[in-house]
């Protein structure tokens, strides 16, 4: 499709002109000899760029793009004037004009700046574009589920984002969706329309990991040919993403707390200090405390990340999402794969609700794929699951019905009792890990506990 212009002049010969031209250009062309009809022709017509002269019969041109702008405020718009003076140029540049050219012009030189306009356009349009797939992807929307702990979560998140807190500390297992939770704050955030930058603290060595984070300049190491621009540099007023950061060693640790206190930094070889304004988001699945506790991390950055702390839950905490999130990733797979699976099976989602699910929403996400890749059509069923996932339950429902009541009979309440307390000892006091072992919730456990007396 041809781009638009729009040119607006009260002189027919100049609109004439410049409409030959830009025709003979391959442009579709349009004209306009008042402001009033620049406004309407902009509102149908939509065009990427606007030839537009100060002196008009009906109106200023100046108000013209004022009112331009409310329409489309990224329209580009070239001012063509034969009165211009550097009042009306600087004006017409901070209600955002695009350029500002004087009469008489030269043909090539009108040219060049609307094919500069054009291309600044069509930048434009590029970035909205991928804006919108970004917060299509990364939006609140995408945290799946309605149970107590993710609206919980939903909220803790809206509070975080919209705040202006420089430090963020993700916890929880492998695979509960740490790394879209880090997006959603940034997506959500005044800092949006910035950069996300991310880094895993575990995926490279800490030499490279300092480099990467700070860059350095020429001549700082041997292999340092030309000055290197950082990841920190990068992602200036947006978010840094800092994952598994309970693998990044103490030297580095000291750094990094460094620059979130004194919000500066300098590249490696460098002289200069440079001043940042970032969120830093820090993830990882393991306990910082007890890692601290441990000496395996500075107890001052843990403090320092820790101002807003956010727990994820696992997905065995909240199997009442289970359905929606099923939902969801089905209706992905449908789009991706363009096949058309009605969904899940009551058997196969018997032994999905009945699974512990160690890996969290990465394996359920996982375990749906492969499903959906081995189902060619109606319900996916238990032979569509893992064979692994199967056996393990169908083991565990024989292990459980060999037990049987001795001829005596027995007390439930002391049976119960003995099985929380091995439970209990097995996870080391960890009532989640506990609950895990039962099969049955951390509320559910708790409610038991406060029953039963002496454990």
């Amino acid at each position: 499709m041809k781009e638009k212009i729009l040119i607006v002049d009260d002189e027919r010969l100049v609109r004439q002109s410049l409409a030959k031209e830009f025709a003979r250009q391959g442009y579709n062309v349009i004209t306009a000899e008042t402001g009033q009809e620049a406004l309407t022709l902009c509102e149908e017509e939509s065009p990427e760029v606007v030839l537009l002269d100060l002196k008009l019969p009906d109106m200023n041109g100046v108000e013209v793009l004022r009112r331009l702008r409310e329409v489309d405020k990224n329209i580009n718009v070239l001012i063509i004037t034969a009165y211009g003076t550097l009042d009306s140029a600087i004006q017409a540049l901070r209600l955002g004009a695009y350029d500002y050219l004087t009469k008489p012009f030269d043909l090539e030189a009108i040219s060049f700046s609307v094919s500069k306009a054009l291309e600044s356009s069509r930048l434009q349009k590029e970035v909205s574009y991928f804006r919108r797939r970004v917060s299509e992807r990364f939006g609140l929307h995408r945290l799946i589920g309605e149970s107590v702990a993710i609206k919980e979560l939903r909220q803790q998140i809206i509070k975080i984002a919209q705040s202006e807190a420089s430090t963020v500390l993700l916890q929880g297992e492998s695979g509960t969706g740490k790394d879209l939770i880090a997006h959603i704050i940034h997506q959500e955030s005044k800092r949006a329309h910035y950069p996300f930058v991310e880094l895993n603290c575990s995926a490279l060595p800490s030499s490279l990991i300092e480099s990467e984070l700070f860059g350095y300049e020429r001549g700082a190491f041997t292999d340092a040919k030309e000055r290197k621009i950082g990841l920190l540099e990068v992602a200036n007023k947006g978010t840094i993403y800092l994952d598994e950061i309970g693998d990044m060693n103490h030297s580095l640790q000291a750094k990094i707390l460094g620059v979130i206190e004194n919000k500066r930094f300098r590249r490696l070889g460098g002289v200069k200090d440079l001043s940042l304004d970032l969120r830093f988001i820090a993830a990882t699945n393991k306990n910082l405390s007890q890692e601290v506790e441990k000496g395996n991390f500075r107890q001052d950055l843990y403090f320092r990340l820790k101002v807003f702390p956010i727990f994820v839950p696992p997905l065995r905490e909240r199997m009442s999402d289970l359905p929606l999130l099923i939902n969801f990733f089905l209706d992905e797979l449908r789009k991706e794969f363009r096949k058309n699976i009605a969904g899940v099976s009551a058997e196969a989602l018997n032994f999905l609700n009945k699974y512990s699910w160690p890996g969290n929403i990465r394996e359920l996400k996982n375990v749906l794929e492969r499903a959906f890749i081995i189902c060619d059509e109606g319900l996916i069923e238990p032979e569509h699951l893992p064979p692994e996932l199967v056996n393990a339950l169908s083991n565990s429902s024989k292990t459980l019905l060999t037990w049987q009541i001795p001829p005596q009979g027995i007390s439930l309440k002391e049976l119960e009792k003995d099985l929380i307390r091995q439970a209990m000892e097995k996870s080391g006091g960890n009532q989640v890990k506990a609950a895990k072992l039962l099969g049955i919730s951390r509320d559910a456990l708790r409610y038991r506990l406060k029953k039963i007396k002496g454990i």
